[in-house]
Parts: structure tokens; sequence; C-alpha cells
């Protein structure tokens, strides 16, 4: 009963609209962004340029610091700032969809780029917002339920936007996705206050210097980054090259949509839900033991797929296994990053913490397709799964370090 009452709880749902306010402009500003841009005939050139616009993204830990120190004057350090970035953010939604990539190219990219910047900035918010207002002991699900928002949003404006799209024109469709973030700057307003114990850095300097020497004067800091680096190395390679693969041994792109991107969604929600709740009842370090070694094995399951019979069961039963093992891996990983950040720091550190999560995405995941190529599909699986084990390695000296240093009230 009392886990049921933590599930539904007034928090989760404030976790999940937060994970939805957070997951809905990605996509419009991505994969959304190219399907309008190859409609309106624009260059292809043009339309590679389009992934420099998440750049705010992998830098926001930048200008994270003025988060930390500085306030707007309503509703709190960190829900003010929500509730702006949010405004700003379905603004900037609102004015792309009066410009037109035929007429005015830059225009439509400027504005484009404004919905990544307000985006990534309310991201630093809302991920210090959920540190700081969930006990320790629900972060692990506070965490899987935001991240199920994320994903949640994401099909709003990815699959729904495109079905949408079929059927009028681009302009309305963005509109539509401006008015809906609306019920998230309602929630920001009505959500649970932050903490008015914590102070902000006294300077600007200090919410620079600060945070970076409580980190890294903190024993095992160098640890603790190379466990973030690695823990999902091997499954971010893996995922890097599945689509490539399941075409290659015969599969088609319906079968991707209705089994890998569909059936394997739900697969990743469950397994983060599921992921969560366990944390509620098993201790946060052996979560990640245990789905470590679930995403290691699942990652594993790619190489028979080829001698598996070929149908659609085969192939749902590697995708879910694999997405479900993958959603309890990253809710376990978002919670133990929050539980590593000092609550008086929490914009800069996580935002630090969560730039350097992302790096395998974008630096080690690109020679997948050589790797791939002169291995062959079984072995290129098999080295990803290989890759995991120094990540899981890595806990044995995390598990004998200290929680962050309480903060100064």
């Amino acid at each position: 009963m009392q886990t049921f009452k933590k599930i539904f709880s007034y928090r989760m749902l404030i976790m999940l609209l937060m994970g939805y306010s957070a997951g809905l402009p990605l996509l419009l500003t991505g994969s959304t962004l190219q399907a309008w841009m190859t409609d309106q005939k624009i260059d292809l050139t043009a339309i590679g340029v389009v992934s420099f616009i998440g750049i705010p993204y992998s830098f926001k830990f930048l200008w994270a610091p003025l988060l930390d120190r500085y306030q707007i004057p309503f509703l709190g350090r960190r829900r003010g700032w929500m509730v702006l970035f949010q405004a700003l953010t379905a603004l900037s939604i609102f004015a792309l969809s009066l410009t037109n990539p035929q007429l005015n190219l830059w225009s439509f990219l400027g504005c484009a780029f404004l919905i990544s910047f307000f985006s990534a900035s309310q991201d630093i918010v809302l991920d210090a917002y959920r540190r700081e207002i969930l006990p320790e002991e629900e972060l692990g699900l506070g965490s899987s339920v935001y991240v199920n928002g994320y994903r949640l949003a994401m099909l709003v404006s990815g699959a729904f936007a495109l079905y949408l799209a079929d059927q009028g024109p681009w302009k309305d469709v963005y509109q539509l996705m401006a008015l809906l973030m609306v019920p998230a700057i309602i929630f920001s307003f009505i959500a649970p206050k932050e903490t008015q114990e914590i102070k902000a850095p006294a300077r600007l300097i200090d919410a620079i210097i600060l945070p970076l020497k409580d980190f890294f004067t903190r024993r095992g800091a160098w640890v603790i980054l190379s466990f973030i680096l690695l823990y999902k190395v091997g499954d971010t390679m893996a995922s890097n090259m599945t689509t490539p693969f399941i075409l290659n041994i015969g599969y088609t792109k319906t079968d991707i949509a209705t089994v890998a991107k569909t059936f394997g969604m739900i697969a990743t929600i469950v397994g983060g839900l599921i992921g969560g709740v366990m944390m509620l009842r098993m201790n946060m370090k052996w979560s990640l033991v245990f789905f470590g070694i679930l995403q290691a094995i699942s990652t594993l399951g790619f190489s028979i797929l080829p001698s598996l019979p070929h149908q659609l069961s085969s192939l749902a039963f590697v995708i879910a296994f694999e997405n479900l093992a993958s959603g309890m891996g990253t809710a376990a990983y978002a919670a133990y990053m929050a539980s590593m950040t000092n609550k008086q720091f929490t914009a800069f550190q996580y935002a630090l913490l969560s730039a350097l999560m992302s790096a395998p995405r974008t630096i080690i995941s690109a020679p997948t397709g050589w790797m791939a190529k002169e291995m062959g599909w079984e072995m290129f699986f098999v080295v990803c799964t290989l890759v995991a084990i120094p990540g899981l390695l890595l806990l044995i000296p995390v598990f004998r370090l200290e929680k962050p240093a309480k903060p100064t009230t």
C-alpha cells in the first residue's frame, strides 16, 4: 500500500509532467523539423545543419551557474525559472510556426535555435528541481517517471506530429505543439514548493568555483566521472546500429515501425517504471548492478537474432528485452547522477554530469558503423556486451564512496 501511494502521489504526477515538458521540444528541433524542411524541398546541406541546433543541450552547463546563483522574483529559486523558460519555449515554437523555410531560412533556423536554447535551459532547472523536491528514497522512482514523461512527449512531437503533418499544414502542427506546452506551465505554478533552506551562492564566481571544488575534492570524484561515462556505453553503441542491423538481416521498415519503435518504446517505458518501483525496495547501488547486468545480456540478444526464426515474434522478443533492460538501467543511472550532486549546486553539477553522460552518444558511437562492417554483426554486439564490463567493475569502488555533503543552510 505504501509503494502504491508513492507511485500515484502528487509528486510523481509533477515528475511525469516535468518530463513531458522537457521532452516535447526535442524532436521539434530535430527529426520533425527535418521532415518539415524535406517537405519544403530545402537543400540537403541546410537540412544537415539542423544537427547543430541541438548544441545548447551539450553545453548547457556553461550557463547553469547563472541559474544556481540568481532567481527571478516569483515562485522561488527553481519554479520561477521553470515557468519563464517553458513560456519562452512555447513562444519560440509558435514563432517558428510563422516562418517559412523557403522564404527566409535563417529566420526559420534562428527560431529553431531559440527553442533548443530555452528548452536546454529548462532542462537545467527541471533536473535541479527534481533533485531538490524528491526524498532520497524516491529519487529512483521519480527519475523513472520523469524519463517516461520525456519519452511520451517525444511520441507526441515525433510520430503524432508527423501524422498531423500528413493531414494539414506544418504551421498548424507547430502551433498545436506550442499549445501543448501550456499544461506544463500551469503545473509549474502549482508544483510543490522547493525548500527555502538551501542558500544560493553569494556571488556568480562562487556558483562556478564552489560546485567544481565541492565535486573534485570529493573522494572518488574521478571514479564517479568514469562510471557515468562508461555505465551505458555498450548499450549506447549497440542502440546506434540497431536500425541498420534489423534492416540488414531482412526485416522491413514497417517491421521496425511496428515493433522496434512503437512496441520498443512501450517496453522502455514499462522498464523504467519497473526499475523505479524496484528501487523503492532495493539499494540504488545494487539496482545499478542488477540493471547493468541485464543491459549487457540484452545487448547480447541482438547477436543471436539472425539465428532465430525470421518472424516478428523473434524481433519483438529481442527488442522488448533490450528496451526493458535499458529503461531499468536509465532509471537507476539518472537517479545515481542526481544523488551525486550537492543540493546547493544542483543545476551546475547535474548539467555537467549529464553532458558527460551524453558523450558516448556523440563521440564513442561514431565508429560503430565501421566496427560492424569489419567485425560482422554477431561479433559487433558481442563486443558491445564486453564494453559494458568496465562500467560494471567500477561499481566496486563506487560502492565505497560517500554521498555528497549536505548543503550549507
